[in-house]
Protein backbone atom coordinates (compact mmCIF):
# COMPACT_ATOMS: atom_id res chain seq x y z
CA UNK A 1 0.00 0.00 0.00
CA UNK A 2 1.28 3.46 -0.91
CA UNK A 3 2.64 5.44 2.03
CA UNK A 4 1.95 9.17 1.53
CA UNK A 5 4.54 11.25 3.37
CA UNK A 6 5.02 14.95 4.05
CA UNK A 7 8.34 16.73 3.55
CA UNK A 8 8.01 19.50 6.15
CA UNK A 9 10.64 21.77 4.56
CA UNK A 10 8.32 24.79 4.62
CA UNK A 11 8.13 24.53 8.43
CA UNK A 12 11.84 24.14 9.17
CA UNK A 13 12.34 27.79 10.05
CA UNK A 14 9.58 27.84 12.67
CA UNK A 15 9.05 24.34 14.08
CA UNK A 16 11.21 21.74 15.78
CA UNK A 17 11.28 18.27 14.23
CA UNK A 18 8.98 17.04 17.00
CA UNK A 19 6.53 19.82 16.20
CA UNK A 20 6.77 18.99 12.50
CA UNK A 21 5.62 15.49 13.42
CA UNK A 22 2.64 17.05 15.21
CA UNK A 23 2.02 19.35 12.23
CA UNK A 24 1.94 16.36 9.89
CA UNK A 25 -0.69 14.75 12.10
CA UNK A 26 -2.76 17.95 12.14
CA UNK A 27 -2.66 18.05 8.34
CA UNK A 28 -3.78 14.43 8.06
CA UNK A 29 -0.48 12.75 7.12
CA UNK A 30 0.54 9.41 8.61
CA UNK A 31 4.19 9.62 7.52
CA UNK A 32 6.95 12.22 7.63
CA UNK A 33 10.01 12.43 5.38
CA UNK A 34 12.62 14.59 7.10
CA UNK A 35 14.66 16.79 4.76
CA UNK A 36 17.87 18.64 5.76
CA UNK A 37 17.74 21.17 8.58
CA UNK A 38 20.70 22.58 10.56
CA UNK A 39 19.75 21.20 13.97
CA UNK A 40 19.37 17.59 12.81
CA UNK A 41 21.43 17.03 9.66
CA UNK A 42 22.36 19.50 6.98
CA UNK A 43 23.93 19.58 3.55
CA UNK A 44 27.45 18.09 3.66
CA UNK A 45 27.90 18.76 7.40
CA UNK A 46 28.23 16.37 10.31
CA UNK A 47 24.78 15.55 11.76
CA UNK A 48 23.88 17.52 14.88
CA UNK A 49 20.94 15.56 16.35
CA UNK A 50 21.75 14.38 19.87
CA UNK A 51 20.01 11.92 22.19
CA UNK A 52 17.65 14.56 23.55
CA UNK A 53 16.50 15.67 20.10
CA UNK A 54 15.99 12.08 19.02
CA UNK A 55 13.98 11.33 22.16
CA UNK A 56 11.71 14.35 21.52
CA UNK A 57 10.94 13.12 18.01
CA UNK A 58 10.24 9.56 19.15
CA UNK A 59 7.88 10.92 21.81
CA UNK A 60 6.01 13.01 19.22
CA UNK A 61 5.70 10.00 16.91
CA UNK A 62 4.29 7.90 19.74
CA UNK A 63 1.83 10.64 20.74
CA UNK A 64 0.54 11.27 17.21
CA UNK A 65 0.86 7.90 15.47
CA UNK A 66 2.89 9.56 12.70
CA UNK A 67 5.82 7.44 11.51
CA UNK A 68 9.15 8.90 10.45
CA UNK A 69 9.37 6.97 7.20
CA UNK A 70 12.70 8.28 5.93
CA UNK A 71 15.52 10.79 6.35
CA UNK A 72 16.94 12.77 3.42
CA UNK A 73 20.62 13.57 4.03
CA UNK A 74 22.73 15.17 1.30
CA UNK A 75 26.40 14.32 1.80
CA UNK A 76 28.94 14.58 -1.00
CA UNK A 77 30.05 10.96 -0.79
CA UNK A 78 30.86 11.10 -4.51
CA UNK A 79 33.40 13.89 -4.22
CA UNK A 80 36.48 13.31 -6.43
CA UNK A 81 38.51 14.78 -3.56
CA UNK A 82 39.45 11.82 -1.36
CA UNK A 83 39.69 13.76 1.92
CA UNK A 84 36.25 15.22 1.37
CA UNK A 85 34.84 11.83 0.40
CA UNK A 86 36.15 10.28 3.62
CA UNK A 87 34.62 13.09 5.69
CA UNK A 88 31.25 12.53 4.03
CA UNK A 89 31.41 8.78 4.71
CA UNK A 90 31.92 9.68 8.38
CA UNK A 91 28.84 11.92 8.16
CA UNK A 92 26.89 9.02 6.66
CA UNK A 93 27.86 6.67 9.48
CA UNK A 94 26.50 9.04 12.12
CA UNK A 95 23.35 9.64 10.05
CA UNK A 96 22.68 5.91 9.90
CA UNK A 97 23.06 5.69 13.68
CA UNK A 98 20.43 8.43 14.03
CA UNK A 99 18.10 6.68 11.56
CA UNK A 100 18.43 3.43 13.50
CA UNK A 101 17.70 5.17 16.80
CA UNK A 102 14.59 6.72 15.24
CA UNK A 103 13.54 3.29 13.91
CA UNK A 104 13.48 4.85 10.45
CA UNK A 105 13.40 2.11 7.78
CA UNK A 106 14.60 4.15 4.81
CA UNK A 107 17.23 6.76 4.05
CA UNK A 108 16.83 8.67 0.79
CA UNK A 109 19.65 10.62 -0.80
CA UNK A 110 21.25 12.04 -3.92
CA UNK A 111 24.14 10.82 -6.01
CA UNK A 112 25.97 14.14 -5.43
CA UNK A 113 29.48 14.49 -6.90
CA UNK A 114 30.43 16.90 -9.68
CA UNK A 115 28.73 16.94 -13.11
CA UNK A 116 31.93 18.43 -14.56
CA UNK A 117 33.94 15.45 -13.32
CA UNK A 118 31.44 12.60 -13.69
CA UNK A 119 33.76 9.63 -14.09
CA UNK A 120 35.88 10.30 -11.01
CA UNK A 121 32.67 11.11 -9.11
CA UNK A 122 31.20 7.76 -10.08
CA UNK A 123 34.35 6.00 -8.91
CA UNK A 124 34.05 7.82 -5.57
CA UNK A 125 30.37 6.93 -5.26
CA UNK A 126 30.96 3.20 -5.67
CA UNK A 127 33.91 3.34 -3.27
CA UNK A 128 31.76 5.04 -0.64
CA UNK A 129 29.01 2.48 -1.15
CA UNK A 130 31.51 -0.36 -0.64
CA UNK A 131 32.50 1.19 2.68
CA UNK A 132 28.96 1.97 3.84
CA UNK A 133 27.10 -1.14 2.70
CA UNK A 134 27.97 -3.06 5.91
CA UNK A 135 26.49 -0.20 7.97
CA UNK A 136 23.24 -0.18 6.00
CA UNK A 137 23.00 -3.94 6.30
CA UNK A 138 23.83 -3.94 10.02
CA UNK A 139 20.95 -1.57 10.74
CA UNK A 140 18.59 -3.06 8.16
CA UNK A 141 18.03 0.34 6.55
CA UNK A 142 17.05 0.63 2.89
CA UNK A 143 18.62 3.26 0.61
CA UNK A 144 16.59 5.15 -1.99
CA UNK A 145 18.61 7.19 -4.48
CA UNK A 146 17.77 9.97 -6.91
CA UNK A 147 19.67 11.89 -9.57
CA UNK A 148 19.44 15.53 -8.50
CA UNK A 149 20.18 18.51 -10.77
CA UNK A 150 23.95 19.13 -10.59
CA UNK A 151 24.77 15.60 -9.42
CA UNK A 152 27.45 13.73 -11.34
CA UNK A 153 24.56 11.90 -13.02
CA UNK A 154 21.54 14.07 -13.84
CA UNK A 155 19.43 11.90 -16.14
CA UNK A 156 16.89 9.23 -15.28
CA UNK A 157 18.22 6.32 -17.30
CA UNK A 158 21.84 6.76 -16.28
CA UNK A 159 20.87 7.05 -12.61
CA UNK A 160 18.77 3.89 -12.80
CA UNK A 161 21.73 2.07 -14.34
CA UNK A 162 23.99 3.31 -11.52
CA UNK A 163 21.52 1.98 -8.94
CA UNK A 164 21.29 -1.36 -10.76
CA UNK A 165 25.08 -1.51 -10.88
CA UNK A 166 25.16 -1.68 -7.08
CA UNK A 167 23.28 -4.99 -7.31
CA UNK A 168 21.81 -4.59 -3.82
CA UNK A 169 18.20 -5.57 -3.17
CA UNK A 170 17.90 -2.85 -0.53
CA UNK A 171 18.97 -0.02 -2.87
CA UNK A 172 16.07 1.44 -4.85
CA UNK A 173 15.35 4.42 -7.11
CA UNK A 174 13.48 7.66 -6.42
CA UNK A 175 11.66 9.37 -9.29
CA UNK A 176 11.40 13.07 -8.48
CA UNK A 177 8.60 14.73 -10.48
CA UNK A 178 9.85 18.30 -9.94
CA UNK A 179 13.11 17.21 -11.56
CA UNK A 180 11.32 15.57 -14.50
CA UNK A 181 12.64 18.00 -17.11
CA UNK A 182 16.22 17.86 -15.85
CA UNK A 183 16.02 14.06 -15.80
CA UNK A 184 14.98 14.03 -19.46
CA UNK A 185 16.67 17.11 -20.98
CA UNK A 186 13.28 18.77 -21.33
CA UNK A 187 11.24 15.83 -22.64
CA UNK A 188 9.29 15.32 -19.42
CA UNK A 189 8.27 11.78 -20.46
CA UNK A 190 7.34 10.64 -16.95
CA UNK A 191 5.67 7.42 -18.06
CA UNK A 192 8.73 6.22 -19.95
CA UNK A 193 11.16 7.22 -17.20
CA UNK A 194 9.26 5.51 -14.38
CA UNK A 195 8.76 2.38 -16.45
CA UNK A 196 12.49 2.35 -17.22
CA UNK A 197 13.16 2.21 -13.48
CA UNK A 198 10.98 -0.90 -13.32
CA UNK A 199 11.33 -2.92 -10.13
CA UNK A 200 13.80 -0.40 -8.73
CA UNK A 201 11.11 2.31 -8.46
CA UNK A 202 10.22 2.48 -4.76
CA UNK A 203 9.77 6.18 -4.06
CA UNK A 204 8.34 9.24 -5.80
CA UNK A 205 8.53 12.93 -4.95
CA UNK A 206 5.42 14.87 -5.84
CA UNK A 207 5.57 18.55 -6.74
CA UNK A 208 5.19 20.50 -9.97
CA UNK A 209 7.75 22.48 -11.96
CA UNK A 210 8.13 24.37 -15.22
CA UNK A 211 10.11 23.04 -18.16
CA UNK A 212 13.38 24.99 -18.25
CA UNK A 213 13.88 23.88 -21.88
CA UNK A 214 10.54 25.27 -23.11
CA UNK A 215 10.26 28.44 -25.19
CA UNK A 216 13.86 28.17 -26.38
CA UNK A 217 14.97 28.20 -22.76
CA UNK A 218 13.58 31.67 -22.12
CA UNK A 219 11.32 30.77 -19.21
CA UNK A 220 14.37 31.30 -17.03
CA UNK A 221 16.87 34.03 -17.73
CA UNK A 222 20.14 33.35 -15.92
CA UNK A 223 22.97 35.84 -15.91
CA UNK A 224 25.56 35.60 -17.18
CA UNK A 225 24.23 33.43 -20.02
CA UNK A 226 25.62 29.91 -19.84
CA UNK A 227 26.49 30.09 -16.14
CA UNK A 228 27.08 26.65 -14.62
CA UNK A 229 23.86 26.38 -12.62
CA UNK A 230 20.57 24.46 -12.49
CA UNK A 231 17.13 25.92 -11.80
CA UNK A 232 13.86 24.21 -10.93
CA UNK A 233 10.93 24.52 -8.52
CA UNK A 234 8.85 22.39 -6.17
CA UNK A 235 5.37 23.83 -6.77
CA UNK A 236 1.86 22.67 -5.99
CA UNK A 237 0.33 20.37 -8.60
CA UNK A 238 -1.05 22.52 -11.42
CA UNK A 239 1.57 25.21 -11.10
CA UNK A 240 3.93 23.82 -13.70
CA UNK A 241 4.30 21.60 -16.76
CA UNK A 242 4.42 18.03 -15.38
CA UNK A 243 1.83 15.75 -17.01
CA UNK A 244 0.01 14.61 -13.88
CA UNK A 245 -2.53 12.40 -15.63
CA UNK A 246 0.38 10.45 -17.10
CA UNK A 247 2.28 10.44 -13.81
CA UNK A 248 -0.54 9.04 -11.68
CA UNK A 249 -1.88 6.63 -14.31
CA UNK A 250 1.61 5.14 -14.70
CA UNK A 251 1.91 4.58 -10.96
CA UNK A 252 -1.48 2.88 -10.92
CA UNK A 253 -0.59 0.75 -13.94
CA UNK A 254 2.62 -0.54 -12.33
CA UNK A 255 0.86 -1.14 -8.98
CA UNK A 256 3.22 1.23 -7.21
CA UNK A 257 3.21 0.54 -3.48
CA UNK A 258 6.18 2.55 -2.23
CA UNK A 259 6.60 5.99 -0.67
CA UNK A 260 4.93 9.01 -2.26
CA UNK A 261 6.23 12.23 -0.72
CA UNK A 262 4.58 15.63 -1.02
CA UNK A 263 7.52 18.02 -1.30
CA UNK A 264 6.39 21.54 -2.15
CA UNK A 265 8.92 24.25 -1.29
CA UNK A 266 8.94 28.02 -1.29
CA UNK A 267 5.28 28.81 -0.55
CA UNK A 268 5.42 29.10 3.24
CA UNK A 269 2.60 31.66 3.43
CA UNK A 270 0.15 29.00 2.15
CA UNK A 271 1.88 25.86 3.43
CA UNK A 272 -1.01 24.32 5.40
CA UNK A 273 -3.56 24.78 2.62
CA UNK A 274 -1.15 23.49 -0.03
CA UNK A 275 -0.28 20.39 1.98
CA UNK A 276 -3.94 19.58 2.62
CA UNK A 277 -4.83 19.95 -1.07
CA UNK A 278 -1.83 17.88 -2.11
CA UNK A 279 -2.72 15.11 0.35
CA UNK A 280 -6.29 15.03 -0.92
CA UNK A 281 -5.14 14.79 -4.56
CA UNK A 282 -2.46 12.16 -4.00
CA UNK A 283 -4.77 10.06 -1.80
CA UNK A 284 -7.50 10.12 -4.44
CA UNK A 285 -5.10 9.28 -7.28
CA UNK A 286 -3.12 6.51 -5.58
CA UNK A 287 -5.51 4.95 -3.07
CA UNK A 288 -8.92 5.65 -4.60
CA UNK A 289 -10.17 7.21 -1.38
Amino acid sequence: MVKIALDPAMYHADLSVADEVRKAADLGYEYLELSPRPDFFFWHRYPKADDAAIADVKKACKETGVSLIDLVPVFNWSSPDEQERQAQVRNWRRLLQIAAELECPVVMSELSGNPNDPLRSEHSFYKSMEELSPDFEKYGIALHLEAHPYDFSETNDDAVQIVRGLNKSWVKYVFCAPHAFHLSDGAGDVNRMMRYAGDKLAHVHIADCFNHRANVGNRYIINPPGVDARVHQHNEIGNGDVNWDEFFSTLRDVDFDGIATVCVFGWEENADDIHRRMLERVTAELTGR
